[in-house]
């Protein structure tokens, strides 16, 4: 089970939300820091202007701002809403507009991606305007999908303008939560639609959360023991995304005392710690996480060590033996401790929000069955990861090649004056 940490740091005399997952030693899984003076563009939707298309990139360079472009793929231009179009005979052209949301953050020197598929996410559903399949999250059981499906196929003929996904998250809820969240997603989604037609270019229809909601409205629910926070204003917050009134925030008669934990109707403690002699950076060791999350070398237990070393092109690891010296020599040894390397790149590239290639260099092995356990064990250990990550195979070479969906900034470029 996890722990949802937020809390405001300052590094290098910037002040950040740090929101992070804890797993039930105290190790740092996830971390997200954001700067508390600008809050990132990722899921808010605008009407955009179409600056150009580029026919040879199969995609459209489009404007959100005066001063921000961003990048629309072609192939995302599914059943688009324009406010404006210049041109009936092309699929899109300069100038027209349209609704777009932000789909991806800016990266190095590449400006942030748009899509014309909007997301409406709840706690237990979503609503999109341009895929408009109904799905089921895999994770559910065999039952709960086809409960689901066959709901959703009832519904089908109020859904032709629209998809729904029902997320993992609504195991822990009741048809009546998950359906009324639906609902409430639908008018959302088609109030927005309807108010778009009037508004003009670069209008924002809607900002997404806070970042620290919108992570917490995204882990899976029944993972989640507690979330912790030292800011009242964001406990509040967080309590009112669980549906917690202001009334229950208080308690006692006619001199109501401030309440610090409160649990939520699916068994979360939510708590708002308020040690004033040990804060909650220090009890949770939040620089020093950062600082080893940042760091080149990263120890294993068995004394081995891992290298990793970003590169503009892809992400480079190694493995080393390090200060390892139980059997040396002995295959059956290289094989544990490559097993021990794999457990901690899996929660490595979580951690750093590594995204795009991946080589790792693990120590060299004779046995091709020894080769298949490590590649296995490596698979089990990339499953609990949120993000797509594919494993590719082994090269001549004998380098492992994965590859991970980018969605966020890596911890690196996130704290780059950190480090």
């Amino acid at each position: 089970m996890y722990r949802y940490l937020i809390t405001r740091q300052v590094l290098s005399g910037q002040q950040y939300f740090i929101c992070a997952l804890f797993d039930e030693n105290k190790k740092m899984v996830e971390v997200f820091p954001v700067p508390a003076d600008s809050e990132p563009l990722l899921g808010n939707i605008y009407i955009g202007r179409v600056e150009n298309v580029v026919a040879n990139l199969n995609a459209a360079f489009v404007k959100i701002s005066p001063s921000q472009t961003c990048y629309l793929p072609l192939e995302d231009l599914k059943h688009p809403i324009f406010t404006k179009k210049q041109s009936q005979k092309k699929q899109l052209c300069a100038g027209d507009e349209l609704v777009v949301q932000v789909s991806r953050e800016a990266q190095k020197t590449k400006e942030p991606s748009v899509t014309t598929n909007l997301s409406f996410d709840g706690r237990y559903a979503v609503v999109t305007s341009g895929n408009r399949k109904c799905s089921v999250s895999s994770k559910l059981s065999k039952e709960l999908r086809l409960h689901y499906r066959e709901r959703l196929e009832e519904q089908r003929s109020a859904l032709k303008d629209c998809g729904v996904i029902i997320r993992t998250n609504a195991s822990t809820a009741d048809d009546e939560k998950v359906f009324a969240e639906l609902e409430v997603l639908l008018r959302e989604y088609r109030s927005l639609a309807a108010a778009a037609k009037h508004m003009t270019a670069y209008s924002i229809l809607k900002e997404a959360l806070p970042s620290y909601l919108k992570d917490l409205q995204d882990l899976p629910q029944s993972t989640l023991e507690q979330v912790v926070t030292d800011d009242r204003e964001i406990f509040e917050k967080v309590c009112h995304f669980y549906g917690i009134g202001a009334e229950c925030l208080t308690e006692g008669g006619s001199v109501p005392a401030l309440r610090y934990e409160i649990s939520t109707d699916t068994g979360i403690l939510l708590r708002h710690y308020h040690d004033a002699d040990y804060s909650l950076q220090a009890l949770y060791g939040i620089r020093e996480n950062l600082r080893a999350a940042l760091s080149e070398r990263v120890w294993l237990k068995s004394g081995a060590y891992l290298i990793i070393q970003p590169t503009e092109a892809l992400t480079v690891i190694d493995v080393n033996t390090g200060k390892n010296v139980a059997k040396k020599d002995s295959q059956e040894n290289f094989l544990r401790v490559n097993k021990d390397a794999a457990a901690e790149i899996a929660r490595q590239l979580r951690l750093r929000n590594i995204s795009g290639i991946i080589l790792i260099d693990f120590i060299n092995m004779t046995s091709g069955e020894a080769e298949q356990e490590l590649l296995s064990y490596l698979r089990a250990c990339l499953k609990s990861d949120p993000v797509p990550v594919q494993l590719v195979d082994i090269t001549k070479l004998g380098l492992v090649e994965l590859t991970r969906k980018k969605r966020r900034k890596p911890l690196r470029e996130s704290l780059h004056s950190y480090q």
